[in-house]
């Protein structure tokens, strides 16, 4: 193997313990330990402890809490003690856990960084010039010679640093960046490049992480201004060299890393008492699974076996994110009339990139785990002019004072004037937004009705462009917007349409707040659903898709409308895209009902969440709450999130699960080959598992996987927040987002339950398709449980190595040893 082929190999094996970050713009919640997880979870825990400094568990007084308040079953946690041979009480087992931690200093977020060693002042000097080069329009003097590379740009200007010691050696670096790595590592046999490049990354993994992620993404700014693992390793191995900082880990790190790989067969108590948490979580959750799904074959009058499709017609059917948060909303819509709701992936299916009327942004609207595959642009309509004009208008002029009010504010010559003369309004303005917010959401929301939006006017163009050289084809062929669709209602099992059918994206409402993007639709990349629920309506209203859809057995009435919505998760306000032309005359009556439902269904939705005293007070405080600049907590998010139901709404219609179950609808009777569930495990399960570890490792850890207060942190280059005035980026959630106290957590730090309804033996052969879900399942990261349906509505547990358990009264039948049984590897309790 050659030098660069080896600096490269090893790099790329080093990257893995890292995880990727994303822009803050488009905050994605990815498992921070992701490179971890062909390891069982203590042992990944126990290795990032060692090379990342975080903590992999829950501490002491939050499990204490937990079974001092009966969310860790007593019975449930003494079999999991007993099993693994710890036979003394659960008061002492904490005691030596305490003990074991006194010696142990849980990191705080929120302090300045110092610069007292040598590697302090190579991350001092290294994160300015990354903050700088990594810049993505926040920046009104950009870093010259970005264009040709970080490795180039540092060689540029980093002589002109008077902070870096021989600064002037830095000009007789090779021009190639593999050649500055082979230089420092002269020295350094190549069977310890590896660990070299594992120490150096996790130095900074907030910045390494965003320097992988942005490199295989190969987006528009890695495009202009190219950065890769290897060019950050030239520039920061150069600074280890000039700073004398250490270039490997030391002997006591080395001795850590050790001791995290040797005891790989225990046990460790925490993960015991997870497991019990777990475990008291999911027995409760599948026991009312079960229930209903008896309960719905015995209403139905429908054998297990057999296919069956309800007499009654719903008025509406709507069809919302997987999220959690639509879990509350869901059930309030269902109690106010004659609905249907369903649940879906958040990106519909469309593995699109997207750019809006009139912008010059483009964002990828589909999981990270799913590359897109399209590009569609809005354009007006035909027969829009009017609304089209209006929105110049209103848009034009105030781009205009936008443009007029930023040059005043930077112009040297008009700056003190502009202060001087507007000073007083921006005084009235911040005394209103502070102490009126609700008054300033208000004014807000009746100058947005006067104001024509683009989805009133606007359509996505489907048509193709010819002589392209882009890399992704524009528009879709009328055989992909077919095929779109029907996996859509195979996904859904749908064998029944409502007159109106509602696809429902979702986004936030927040003001002053950095993180905005994490708390809209992770199925998007952080972006806002409106879009994907958009296309999707507009694919399924085509006549020439129904015709296909029709000759392939999709039974669409000639009366059923398709429309698009988006959730506002932050005041459960839903947004119809109907305007005139959107909604044939007989069936306005319907849609103007379907309206007046949502408003109820939104009062009460917002009265649960918030707990306020009448729905006009609760609409009122989350009104606020999306106005309040000062306001740190607009939304819990996806917080409490521990389980996810794949299954018929019947499974849960009518059950109250606290938003904390993602609901995927899932109808094994109409899935006789498994594709749709194999679509559904190694897509939405998957990225439902990255959101809940992101949440877990938050939780247990913020100073390493979180991002501290939101008090106190700066946002730099739109990219990311730092806590003080510099040092690495943070790329996890803040406390706000977690913690409703100091230390103690709104987010019950659980890994995912996912609780499938299928025949386990098909489930099975899935299972057996993807090394990666077992491997996943294997190692702990998430538990899955089988309610079969041709078993008696029976529960199985995943056991490891694709067999199963049945689920026992103690939830314990997972720590069992299996026994396979003839058909599907199930042995009984």
């Amino acid at each position: 193997m050659s030098t660069e082929s080896a600096v490269r190999e090893s790099v790329s094996q080093a990257a893995s313990t890292v995880g990727s970050v994303w822009p803050l713009h488009s905050f994605v919640t990815a498992n921070p330990l992701a490179g971890f997880e062909d390891r069982p979870f203590h042992e990944a825990t126990a290795r990032a402890e060692a090379l990342l400094g975080g903590d992999g568990y829950p501490s002491v007084d939050v499990f204490r809490r937990a079974w001092e308040t009966g969310q860790i079953d007593a019975d449930v946690l003494r079999t999991h003690l007993a099993d693994h041979g710890y036979d003394a009480d659960p008061e002492t087992l904490l005691g030596r856990m305490a003990a074991a931690q006194s010696g142990e200093t849980r990191a705080s977020v929120g302090s300045e960084p110092t610069a007292d060693t040598a590697t302090d002042r190579v991350d001092a000097v290294l994160t300015k010039w990354l903050a700088a080069f990594l810049d993505q329009g926040q920046a009104a003097w950009s870093m010259p010679n970005r264009e040709e590379g970080f490795y180039a740009a540092f060689r540029a200007a980093a002589p002109y640093d008077s902070r870096i010691p021989d600064r002037t050696a830095i000009a007789d670096l090779p021009d190639e960046p593999i050649d500055a790595i082979r230089e420092r590592l002269s020295e350094c046999p190549v069977g310890r490049w590896t660990e070299v490049f594992e120490f150096q990354l996790a130095a900074l993994p907030g910045w390494t992480g965003f320097i992988k992620q942005r490199a295989a993404d190969e987006g528009a700014w890695q495009s202009r201004y190219p950065i890769t693992l290897v060019g950050y390793l030239a520039v920061r191995l150069t600074l280890v060299d000039l700073f004398d900082a250490p270039l490997e880990p030391t002997a006591t790190s080395d001795a850590d890393a050790d001791d995290a790989d040797a005891d790989e067969n225990a046990i460790p108590l925490p993960e015991l008492w997870l497991r019990a948490w777990e475990a008291t979580y999911r027995r409760e959750l599948v026991d009312r699974l079960t229930d209903a799904s008896a309960a719905h074959a015995r209403e139905s009058g429908v054998q297990d076996d057999q296919s069956g499709v309800q007499d009654d017609r719903p008025d509406a059917q709507l069809v919302f994110c997987i999220d959690t948060r639509s879990e509350v909303l869901r059930r309030h819509i269902e109690a106010a009339g004659n609905y249907e709701t369903h649940g879906y992936a958040g990106f519909f299916g469309i593995p699109m990139r997207y750019t809006g009327y009139g912008s010059k942004v483009t964002v990828d609207a589909c999981p990270p785990i799913v590359d897109a595959q399209h590009r569609i642009t809005e354009r007006p309509a035909e027969g829009r002019t009017a609304e089209r004009d209006e929105h110049e208008r209103w848009h034009g002029v105030a781009s205009a004072a936008r443009t007029v009010v930023k040059d005043l504010r930077s112009n040297a010559a008009t700056v003190f004037s502009f202060v001087e003369s507007a000073g007083l309004g921006y005084g009235a303005s911040l005394a209103a937004r502070t102490l009126l917010p609700s008054r300033v959401y208000d004014l807000f929301e009746a100058v947005d009705e006067r104001v024509v939006d683009d989805h009133e006017f606007c359509e996505a163009s489907f048509d193709p462009e010819t002589g392209s050289s882009h890399e992704l084809p524009a528009g879709l062929t009328l055989e992909e917007r077919v095929e779109y669709a029907a996996t859509a209602f195979e996904l859904l099992g749908w064998e029944q349409f409502a007159r109106v059918v509602v696809f429902a994206g979702h986004g936030s409402q927040t003001t002053n707040n950095p993180f905005e993007s994490s708390l809209d639709c992770g199925a998007c990349a952080g972006n806002a659903g409106g879009p994907n629920a958009r296309v999707l309506a507009q694919i399924c209203n085509d006549e020439a898709v129904k015709s296909v859809l029709r000759d392939r057995g999709f039974d669409i009435p000639t009366d059923t409308v398709f429309l698009a919505a988006e959730h506002n998760t932050t005041t459960d306000d839903v947004e119809l895209y109907a305007g005139p032309g959107d909604v044939p005359a007989s069936h306005a009556p319907d849609v103007e009902r379907l309206r007046a439902d949502l408003a109820a269904a939104r009062a009460g939705a917002a009265a649960e969440r918030v707990g306020a005293d009448g729905d006009r007070a609760a609409l009122r405080e989350v009104e606020r709450r999306a106005a309040d600049w000062a306001e740190t907590r607009p939304e819990w998010g996806l917080a409490g999130n521990a389980g996810f139901v794949i299954g018929p709404r019947a499974l849960t219609e009518g059950l109250d699960l606290d938003g904390r179950a993602f609901l995927h609808s899932y109808d094994w009777r109409t899935d006789a080959d498994g594709d749709a569930l194999e679509a559904i495990l190694t897509g939405p399960m998957v990225v439902t598992q990255w959101i809940n570890s992101q949440y877990y490792f938050a939780t247990v850890d913020n100073a390493v996987y979180g991002s501290g207060s939101k008090v106190t942190q700066n946002p730099v280059g739109n990219v990311g927040v730092y806590q003080g005035n510099g040092g690495d980026i943070l790329g996890g959630l803040p406390l706000q987002s977690l913690m409703s106290g100091a230390d103690e957590p709104y987010h019950q730090p659980l890994r995912l339950s996912t609780v499938l309804h299928a025949p386990v033996d098909r489930v099975t052969d899935v299972l057996t398709d993807h090394e990666k879900l077992v491997e996943l399942l294997d190692n702990g990261w998430l538990s899955l449980t089988v309610v079969d349906p041709t078993q008696g509505h029976r529960a199985f547990n995943y056991a490891g190595e694709l067999e199963w358990t049945g689920a026992t009264e103690t939830a314990t039948a997972a720590e069992a040893a299996p026994t396979a049984a003839p058909e599907a590897s199930v042995a009984d309790d």
